[in-house]
C-alpha cells in the first residue's frame, strides 16, 4: 500500500528495483553464484532442506514475476505522472519517454507469453533483447531529464535509488557482451539426426552450459555441456545437438566450424542434483546430452539411468552409449523403434525403490518432463526437472 504522500519517484524506484531483480536472475555471474551457494548444501542435511534448496533452478519464476511487478509499478508511475503533467517543452519530452518505455515493457511481456515464445522464438528473442536495451537507454534519458529540473541535479541523482539501480542493471547487461567471441567448433556427425559439437576455447565445470549462435545479434541457443576428456582429449567439452528445429537442423546439415559465444559458462539444473547421494536419471532423446554433464563431477551421486529414445546406437553412436555406461554400467535403454513409446512411470518407480534412491532427475521435452515430475511427486517421490521457468 502506497503512503498518502507517494510521489512519481517512489513508483520509479519500485519499478527499477523489480527490473534489477528481473535482469539479475538471468545474469550469468549471478546465476552461478546462486547455484554454487544453494548447491553447497551437504548431503547430510535434512531431506526437507535439500528438497527446497534444490529448486533454485526455478529462477524463471522470479524473472517473470519481478518483470510483471516492474511493469505494474511503472504503470502506476505513468498514470500519476500523466495526471500531474503540465504543458512545457521539457515536461512534454519526459512524457513521451515515459510512454515509450511503457510500450516497450508491454511488448516484452506480450512476446514472453509461452504460446508466442514457443511458436515464434526468433521474434521473441529479438524483441526481448532489443526492447530491453532501448528501455535502458530511454530510462537513462528519463532520469537525466528529470534531474535537470532539480536545483541540484547531482545531489538529486545521488539520492535517487533508481539511479544506482540503473547503473547495476546497465553493467549486468553489458558484461556478457564484453565476452562475445567467435570460437572454433569441431563438429562430429553422429547421424542424420544428431551432431556432437566439440569446443576448446575454455573449460567447463560440472553442470555448466553455454550459449552459442551463428550470428552475434540473433538466434542464441543454450546447450548443456559435458567433458571430452574420456573419449576426445584434444578438446575441452562437447554439446549434443539433435534435430528439433531450424537452428539444430542447420547445425546438423552444415556442420559449423565456428560459432559465437557470449558470457561465461553458466550452471544449470543438473548441478543441484549433486546434493543427493543416490539418484535416478530419466531422459528421452537428446536429453541424454545434459545428463552426460554428470561425468564432469568427481563427487557425483551414485545413479541409475533410464533413457528412452529411437535407435540410440544408430542416432547417437557407440561413443555416446559408452559415455552413458560410465554413469551407469547397466543403464535401462528403451529403444522406441522396437518397443514403441513406453510409460516410464512404472519403470522409474520400481527402480527408485530397488536402488533406494533419494531423488529423480528428469530431462525430457517440456510436456514429458512436467508430466513425469508431477506423477512422481504425486506418489511422494522427490522429482526434479527443468521446465519453462527454469
Amino acid at each position: 500500500m502506497l503512503k498518502d504522500s507517494a510521489s512519481p519517484l517512489d513508483l520509479v524506484n519500485a519499478a527499477a528495483i523489480n527490473l534489477a531483480v528481473c535482469g539479475l536472475c538471468r545474469q550469468p555471474l549471478v546465476v552461478n553464484a546462486l547455484f554454487i551457494a544453494f548447491g553447497s548444501v551437504p548431503r547430510a542435511a535434512p531431506m526437507r532442506i535439500r528438497r527446497l534448496t534444490c529448486k533454485i533452478f526455478h529462477l524463471g519464476g522470479v524473472h517473470s514475476g519481478t518483470g510483471m511487478a516492474a511493469c505494474l509499478w511503472y504503470v502506476g508511475f505513468v498514470g500519476l505522472f500523466t495526471h500531474q503533467y503540465q504543458p512545457a517543452p521539457l515536461a512534454t519530452a519526459v512524457l513521451v519517454l515515459v510512454w515509450l518505455v511503457l510500450a516497450l515493457l508491454v511488448a516484452i511481456i506480450v512476446v514472453a507469453h509461452p504460446t508466442f515464445r514457443t511458436k515464434h522464438h526468433d521474434y521473441f528473442e529479438l524483441i526481448h533483447r532489443f526492447s530491453n536495451w532501448f528501455i535502458l537507454a530511454l530510462f537513462w534519458a528519463l532520469i537525466l531529464m528529470m534531474s535537470s529540473q532539480e536545483p541540484s541535479p547531482g545531489q538529486f541523482l545521488l539520492h535517487l535509488p533508481a539511479f544506482w539501480v540503473q547503473i547495476i542493471i546497465t553493467l549486468a547487461t553489458i558484461h556478457p557482451w564484453l565476452l562475445l567471441r567467435r570460437v572454433r567448433v569441431i563438429p562430429e556427425t553422429l547421424s542424420p539426426h544428431a551432431v556432437r559439437l566439440h569446443f576448446d576455447h575454455t573449460s567447463v565445470k560440472f553442470g555448466q552450459g553455454i550459449s552459442v549462435a551463428k550470428h552475434p545479434w540473433a538466434d542464441w541457443h543454450s546447450f548443456a555441456s559435458f567433458p571430452d576428456r574420456f573419449d576426445t582429449p584434444t578438446t575441452q567439452f562437447s554439446c549434443l545437438v539433435s534435430k528439433a528445429g531450424d537452428w539444430t537442423r542447420s547445425a546438423i546439415n552444415e556442420k559449423p566450424t565456428h560459432l559465437w559465444k557470449r558470457g561465461v559458462p553458466t550452471y544449470g539444473f543438473g548441478y543441484v542434483m549433486r546434493m543427493f547421494p543416490r539418484i535416478i536419471v530419466v531422459t528421452t532423446g537428446s536429453g541424454i546430452g545434459p545428463c552426460l554433464s554428470f561425468l564432469g563431477d568427481e563427487n557425483r551421486p551414485m545413479m541409475r539411468v533410464v533413457w528412452q529414445t529411437k535407435s540410440p546406437l544408430a542416432t547417437y553412436g557407440p561413443r555416446t552409449l559408452d559415455l552413458v555406461r560410465r554413469m551407469d554400467p547397466d543403464p535401462i535403454i528403451l529403444d522406441t523403434s522396437i518397443t514403441g513409446r513406453v510409460d516410464m512411470l512404472p519403470v522409474v518407480l520400481r527402480l527408485f525403490k530397488q536402488f533406494n534412491a533419494e531423488a529423480v532427475c528428469v530431462i525430457s521435452n517440456p510436456k514429458g518432463t512436467k508430466g513425469l515430475v508431477y506423477a512422481l511427486e504425486l506418489r511422494g517421490v522427490p522429482a526434479y526437472g527443468p521446465i519453462f521457468d527454469s
